[in-house]
């Protein structure tokens, strides 16, 4: 049964009056709810009520409106826009209203045809269920009662949905269910109803309100990302939010991609939003053929793709972060961490943009919304560490691109972003222009949940992990203040020490910060090999250091070639291989006592 078929019956019928794009106004009747879901026309298009005048009903439609009349009819469906979350989700490709793109290509072929009904969800897929609950259990919102092995990678744990409470009277034996069978029936005469309530594995959820849970938790790990510049510099938390602004060609959907593919979430939801059709593409070839490093399975089974394009309806890119959102939230409340990509933010404000144009509101800067910050903010504050209704702890954590035109990271979706997030890696033109990638630009970005994950790396990875951390940066920002001098009266005239400086610079952006996603040893690194590769880095700046103070000059340290070895350990040393880190050590430190020995 298509999730629209359970419409409610008005007596008095609604006709389009006017049509101006994805916006449709509709006259007659009144019962509409704002933010309901309906049908328009006669191809039944579906829509979402935005707007509710005296008898004017305000609809943006989330699919083109081309061939529509004034005249034709709006059928109300009694609910607001919302997602269907059963086994199927992880693996699927959906479009930005959650309809399965497999699924229409076989009904449909390569084009989504306007009005088309199809389900969200395979409801005649049987699933192998194994029940937890029994009968005699008093139940309640969030508790889980069965578990489906959605795919190799995933237990789907099945829940009461939010708002059900009371004692199981009848539980079906282990076995194979559609999504729409009936597990569990409970009884809620302890909430004074009596009510028999039928559970499925089937929940639907409106996607622009968030799921509930107990209570919010600190933010005390690191999405572990396998990108040194982001685990060891400037690193999220899970449950935490970042921004990735950037212009053309920086390599926004590239460093989205690369965290995707190696970050250590349970499951990963990527937004493609109005982004072009040749990357959402790639995206869509690529991923299945991904394994996950962690496990050697496809990397498809803990994903899930939202394809909304920017040839496709403007209205469905206003949505399709809301629906990627819910489906996360929907997972973090199994107890799962969920790593959310929305590549990008600017096109969905865009979006906003065209939409509030149509709608004839008045703009605020560069044409945006007066509304663009709050909307922002409720997408963002959806992220967070969790104890959820059953009592487990779960996160979901944002990275959102941005993509402000000409790299101007003063525009307003860039600056209203930053009010809303606590990590921010901007890109660098002038670094991806010189194939540094990532072109994280480490004198322009931050991270406020340093702070907070330095008792974790100390714990997990080294007592002196933040402390080289903080002394690598101070080389780049004292090589970035001297490059400038350089520009200016070229390098002659610094000491010795200042060279170290620019060196020792060096030597972090290349071998360090530097990292090839497609070289087979450099694409992922364990955070002990980054702490190694700093502790290795360091001991050759000090040592020359101690070195350059008995007189010795910089140029016969350089001629040495310590310093390309130490760029070239990034290639030469696996994660497997760390014993070899010390290796490096003793060899700079016997050529190195050459000089104090002489």
């Amino acid at each position: 049964m298509n999730k629209w078929e359970n419409r409610s019956e008005y007596a008095d019928e609604s006709l389009i009056c006017r049509i101006n794009g994805p916006v449709v106004k509709a006259r007659g009747n009144s019962n509409f709810k704002m933010y309901e879901t309906v049908l328009v026309g006669n191809r039944r298009l579906i829509g979402e009520v935005i707007g509710l005048e005296e008898n004017i009903t305000t609809i943006q439609v989330y699919e083109v409106t081309t061939g529509l009349k004034v005249g034709e009819p709006v059928i109300p469906t009694g609910k607001p826009l919302s997602v269907r979350l059963a086994p199927g989700i992880i693996g699927n490709i959906f479009d930005g209203i959650e309809r399965p793109l497999p699924s229409i290509e076989k009904e449909a072929g390569h084009f989504i045809t306007r009005g088309i009904e199809v389900n969200s969800l395979n409801n005649k897929r049987r699933w192998p269920v194994h029940m937890l609950a029994k009968a005699g259990d008093y139940v309640h919102g969030g508790m889980i009662i069965a578990e489906v092995p959605e795919t190799p990678l995933v237990i789907h744990r099945v829940m009461v949905p939010p708002g059900i409470e009371g004692v199981v009277v009848d539980v079906v034996p282990d076995g194979n269910y559609t999504i729409e069978e009936v597990l569990v029936r409970v009884s809620e005469s302890q909430k004074g109803k009596g009510d028999i309530r039928e559970i499925t594995m089937l929940q639907e959820w409106p996607v622009r309100k968030s799921r509930p849970y107990r209570k919010r938790l600190p933010i005390n790990e690191p999405l572990i990302t396998g990108q040194r510049v982001i685990d060891t510099f400037f690193p999220i938390g899970k449950g935490g939010t970042a921004a990735i602004p950037g212009g053309f060609g920086t390599g926004k959907t590239m460093t989205q991609h690369q965290i995707a593919k190696w970050s250590d979430a349970d499951i990963i939801v990527y937004i493609g939003c109005g982004e072009r059709g040749n990357e959402m593409t790639e995206v869509l070839e690529d991923f299945p053929k991904l394994m996950d490093p962690n496990t050697g399975r496809p990397l498809m089974e803990r994903t899930v793709l939202i394809a909304n394009t920017s040839n496709m309806p403007v209205a469905a890119r206003e949505a399709s972060i809301y629906t990627g959102i819910t489906l996360a939230e929907y997972y973090r409340d199994m107890g799962y961490n969920v790593a959310v990509m929305a590549d990008s933010t600017s096109r969905w404000a865009e979006a906003l943009r065209e939409i509030s144009g149509r709608l004839e509101e008045m703009p605020a800067e560069e044409g945006f919304p007066a509304y663009l910050s709050s909307r922002l903010s409720e997408f963002y504050e959806r992220a967070g560490k969790v104890e959820n209704l059953c009592g487990l702890p779960g996160s979901v954590s944002i990275i959102g691109a941005v993509s402000p035109q000409g790299g101007d990271f003063s525009e307003p979706v860039t600056q209203n972003t930053r009010r809303y997030i606590r990590c921010f890696w901007g890109l660098d033109r002038q670094l991806a222009y010189s194939r540094h990638y990532p072109a994280i630009n480490w004198l322009s970005s931050y991270s406020e949940y340093t702070t907070l994950l330095s008792t974790w790396y100390e714990e997990n990875v080294n007592p002196d992990f933040i402390k080289y951390r903080a002394e690598m940066l101070k080389i780049l920002r004292e090589e970035g203040r001297l490059v400038e001098i350089v520009k200016l009266v070229g390098s002659d005239i610094l000491a010795d020490d200042q060279k170290l400086i620019l060196e020792s610079g060096r030597a972090i952006r290349l071998g360090f910060l530097q990292q090839a996603a497609f070289h087979p040893v450099d694409t992922y690194v364990s955070l002990k090999k980054q702490f190694l590769m700093m502790d290795t880095i360091l001991f050759l700046h000090n040592r020359a250091s101690e070195i350059i103070k008995r007189g010795i000059p910089i140029s016969q340290i350089k001629e040495l070639g310590l310093f390309e070895e130490v760029i070239e350990m990034k290639y030469t040393i696996g994660n497997e291989e760390l014993e070899k880190f010390e290796e490096v050590k003793k060899k700079i430190d016997n050529i190195l006592s050459r000089f104090e020995r002489s």
